[in-house]
């Protein structure tokens, strides 16, 4: 098959080739719950640039070569001998990892703390190819209403942005606050999860003007231009208090000092973004009281939900589709913040 494969780190992301578009063996059904998908969109993430960068050596066992793509989506090709609930040619999308379904993790539904996985895309090849080895627990069937390019983004993007804001609506209340720092791939998903959950009034918080034209697009009620000025605009907005739940998609440089500044005593920061670090003196954590929640990748169970939401129009992707062997225009152009939305490998 063909497959877009990453043979050496590049610590600057200088390099004007990333990855190598060449044939490798298809993957293999190893084992009975094994399940081999056609791919018919991968995503392109800004955590495949972190993967380049080699900034991901120190957190998991990443051996080069390398094929990325961690986002997948595309049709049943074969099944192993345990797999009786699909069929050749069924359209799927992928939950990100493979988990065996024994340990307690997996048996309460948490599949990114489950304690024997794979992670395709990430220590595992992934679907920036042709074809992807997944496991059937992975496996959620789509609806005709919904392509495998338009939605493979949702298995990472998606799903971490509605973990994420499914937590805030729990406790949004109409006339309450919802700030969203950063409307790029994740963020414009969020926003249109918050406004399908709860009744909130929506504020993005984004420094490109394409980003801030998104969000609207996508149901946001007011925008702030990342100029300096935005903690004191989203203070003003929100009568001086600031806001009930502040939802970081940036989470490095000033957004996460900036963030916590936006968020109201009493209130929820929600951590989505990485990079950067969380510092605050332990008095102003208990006259504050503020709340400071991490989020992963949402669970299996969370991503049916939002394919229940994407199948009812009320969250929609945008993309911009590339071909598999152009995957490093794709990568570059997500590195210099050319892509509206997500970008989708195609093969």
């Amino acid at each position: 098959m063909k497959a877009a494969v990453l043979r050496q780190y590049d610590e600057t992301l200088e390099n004007p080739v990333y990855v190598n578009f060449e044939d490798v063996s298809d993957p293999t059904i190893k084992g009975p719950n094994d399940v081999i998908v056609r791919i018919g969109g991968a995503g392109v993430c800004r955590t495949d640039l972190h993967i380049i960068e080699g900034i991901w050596r120190s957190k998991v066992e990443l051996n080069l070569p390398h094929i990325m793509g961690h986002e997948n989506a595309g049709w049943i090709e074969d099944v192993g001998t345990g797999v009786t609930h699909l069929k050749v040619g069924d359209p799927v999308i992928c939950h990100p990892l493979i988990t065996s379904g024994h340990c307690l993790a997996c048996r309460r539904g948490d599949d990114m703390h489950a304690e024997d996985s794979e992670f395709p895309g990430i220590n595992a090849n992934g679907g920036y190819a042709q074809y992807l080895r997944t496991g059937a627990r992975s496996i959620i069937k789509l609806p005709k209403t919904l392509a495998p390019k338009d939605v493979a983004p949702h298995t990472d993007a998606g799903l971490t942005a509605y973990r994420a804001a499914k937590k805030a609506s729990r406790h949004l209340l109409p006339g309450d606050f919802a700030v969203v720092i950063g409307a790029g791939g994740l963020g414009h998903i969020g926003i249109q999860v918050v406004r399908a959950l709860c009744a909130a009034q929506i504020i993005i918080v984004d420094r490109a003007d394409m980003a801030l034209k998104l969000a609207h697009e996508c149901g946001a009620d007011f925008s702030v231009k990342a100029d300096g000025g935005q903690v004191e605009e989203v203070l003003r907005l929100t009568g001086g208090k600031g806001a009930e739940a502040v939802i970081d998609f940036v989470g490095e440089g000033d957004a996460v000092s900036q963030g916590l500044a936006m968020t109201r005593n009493g209130g929820y920061y929600y951590i989505v973004g990485y990079g950067g670090r969380i510092d605050i003196p332990t008095i102003d954590m208990i006259t504050s009281e503020k709340t400071i929640v991490g989020n992963l990748v949402g669970t299996y169970a969370e991503l049916i939900e939002l394919m229940a939401l994407a199948d009812q129009g009320k969250v929609t992707l945008a993309t911009k589709e590339y071909r598999l062997e152009d995957a490093n225009l794709a990568l570059h152009d997500l590195h210099h913040g050319k892509i509206r939305g997500r970008g989708v490998l195609i093969p």
